[in-house]
């Protein structure tokens, strides 16, 4: 398919019953990166669920527009406070967001 460039006002993302366009879900990512004290190269552990804008934007969203990356632990809950602690060594966190 011939390259079409992405329109920054045309609808990118639909999650809990709000739809965002490219340039608003750049500027949330942005401002959620901001206050979750993400910077370049920040790692990002996280539980959260992806069905919901804090959850997407804490598992991929804000971290990307930081230049950091993410750690996924879908079972947090079951880790208890040591396993929890050896997880954010092993994995180098920087933050989290659960």
């Amino acid at each position: 398919a011939p390259f079409a460039p992405v329109d920054a006002d045309a609808p990118a993302l639909a999650v809990g019953g709000v739809e965002l366009t490219g340039a608003q879900l750049v500027t949330r990512a942005r401002e959620d990166a901001a206050a979750l004290g993400l910077v370049p190269g920040s790692r990002l552990l996280t539980g959260r669920t992806y069905d919901t804008w804090e959850g997407l934007s804490a598992g991929l969203f804000a971290p990307l527009a930081a230049g950091g990356s993410v750690v996924l632990c879908r079972h947090i809950g079951q880790l208890d406070a040591d396993g929890l602690a050896k997880r954010v060594e092993s994995e180098r966190v920087t933050n989290t967001a659960v």
